[in-house]
């Protein structure tokens, strides 16, 4: 396994200080002199073979775990964080802020942890609207959505045991795409004596998919479309069959709660369906070819459009990267009903997202896809395509179950998408300006602006009218 150009710095002063040892001690451990570990601890020099396996044997730890690298994705959120208008202006720059992340880790990851904490508080009480009696540990608490998202997160919605298991569940069979339900209904069958059975909508009383684990049977709703039943079958198998590496990397990720546990694992569950019905090494070539075509891409794969959208924010294995997305989706009210995120775009748990941006239009223009540039209060320019997506209807009061869905990436990365080929994008009149939401935007004169921002006191003048009544 190829280690070259692997930086431990920050890990390794970590786990020194864990075993209360000096620079001199770990280097006499390890059998390296004292001037090579401080260079190791500094980022100077790179780790070797060698002193990863000597550092696995003296010290017990796991080599993956020294090598697992989040500083891109912590950056970025270091970033976002000190963006907020609670910190004032002049936000430290990248220097800085790299410089904080080698040398205090914990001060920078306890940073992040502070304002997740306030900004979790913040959005739970606008949440609450004007409720007084929420209870105080109720209101701190974080939701079991902001859990999948965090544990999504800090892998950079990349999870390789699930991919190497998807690879796995269908390795040496070539399955065509109109064959796979039959397939699965086979394989449930033969290897765990689950019976698939089709039942009537109005059986499971609003319910697409359950599991009757004593009567050893999966029921699906006649209300689904083939895709969805796919879908949902080997959602099921991986539930089952994989239970154990799910249950691994929630544990390893420290998820409490059980609601939340539970949250994450049906995610992870969907995580593996995508991977086994969109395999990596396929979905990643066709979607360069296609230079991210959705449409091609779940034609080609028989998968629902926001099931391709989702599969594209997870490429992102080393050495087969693909472009950085990030995904929300939304009801016509607004409200998020979910969110995954590979980039630094910071992404409203709740609802109330900028009525600016293109997702809300998009219910307008049923399943058509509207391109758009937009502009983050902090200068951060990102593409996004829009477009709604259809829920199963599972009778005449769920009728137009419509959602909308988002899918972006940074602005540098536009020209690799088949929707930005008709732009030019050194045009500044081409942004739009949006925020994360009202109540959190420092933005002036914005004619769209519902709700007194919480850090910033707006200018008002009773002998002036601004384009709103919260600014004149």
């Amino acid at each position: 396994m190829p280690v070259e150009k692997k930086f431990v710095g920050p890990r390794l002063r970590q786990l020194r200080r864990e075993r209360r040892q000096t620079q001199g001690e770990m280097a006499k451990a390890l059998g390296l002199s004292t001037t090579y570990v401080n260079l190791l601890e500094n980022n100077q020099r790179s780790l070797s073979v060698q002193v990863l396996v000597r550092l696995s044997e003296v010290y017990g730890v796991d080599w993956r775990e020294l090598l697992q690298d989040d500083s891109t994705s912590v950056l970025a959120d270091l970033r976002n964080a000190f963006n907020d208008p609670v910190f004032g202006g002049d936000p430290p720059d990248l220097q800085e802020l790299r410089a904080a992340l080698d040398h205090a880790p914990k001060v920078a990851r306890n940073l992040l942890a502070l304002h997740k904490s306030y900004r979790a508080l913040t959005e739970r009480l606008l949440a609450a609207g004007e409720s007084k009696v929420a209870a105080v540990d109720e209101v701190l608490s974080s939701t079991p959505e902001a859990a999948v998202h965090d544990l999504f997160r800090r892998n950079r919605n990349y999870f390789e045991v699930l991919e190497e298991a998807a690879d796995a569940f269908r390795r040496g069979e070539m399955i065509p795409t109109d064959e796979f339900y039959s397939y699965l209904k086979a394989r449930l069958k033969s290897r765990m004596g689950i019976d698939v059975v089709p039942v009537p909508v109005s059986a499971l009383s609003g319910t697409v998919r359950t599991y009757d684990e004593g009567e050893k049977k999966i029921l699906l709703s006649e209300g689904l479309d083939y895709q969805n039943k796919v879908f949902q079958l080997t959602h099921m198998a991986g539930l089952l069959e994989h239970k154990a590496e799910i249950d691994g990397i929630v544990e390893s990720a420290g998820v409490d709660g059980a609601r939340e546990q539970a949250r994450c694992r049906v995610e992870l569950a969907n995580y593996f369906a995508a991977a086994v019905l969109m395999p990596y090494t396929g979905f990643f070539a066709e979607s360069v070819t296609s230079r991210y075509d959705i449409d091609h891409l779940a034609a080609r794969f028989g998968v629902s459009f926001e099931q391709a959208c989702h599969r594209v924010t997870t490429l992102q294995r080393e050495g087969a990267q693909g472009v950085p997305f990030f995904f929300l989706r939304i009801d016509k009210a607004g409200n998020v009903t979910k969110r995954f995120n590979a980039t630094s775009f910071h992404l409203a748990e709740y609802g109330g997202a900028c009525p600016r941006w293109d997702i809300h239009l998009s219910f307008r223009t049923p399943g058509r896809i509207l391109p758009q540039f937009v502009e983050m209060p902090d200068g951060s320019r990102y593409f996004t395509i829009n477009r709604t997506v259809d829920r199963p209807t599972l009778g005449h009061r769920s009728q137009d179950n419509r959602l909308a869905v988002t899918l972006g990436c940074a602005i540098e990365f536009a020209p690799r998408l088949v929707y930005g080929a008709q732009f030019q994008f050194d045009d500044p009149d081409l942004f739009t300006p949006i925020g994360i939401n009202c109540r959190l935007c420092p933005r002036h004169n914005c004619s769209q602006r519902a709700h007194q921002p919480m850090h910033l006191e707006l200018p008002i003048d009773e002998r002036r009218r601004g384009q709103t009544r919260f600014e004149s």
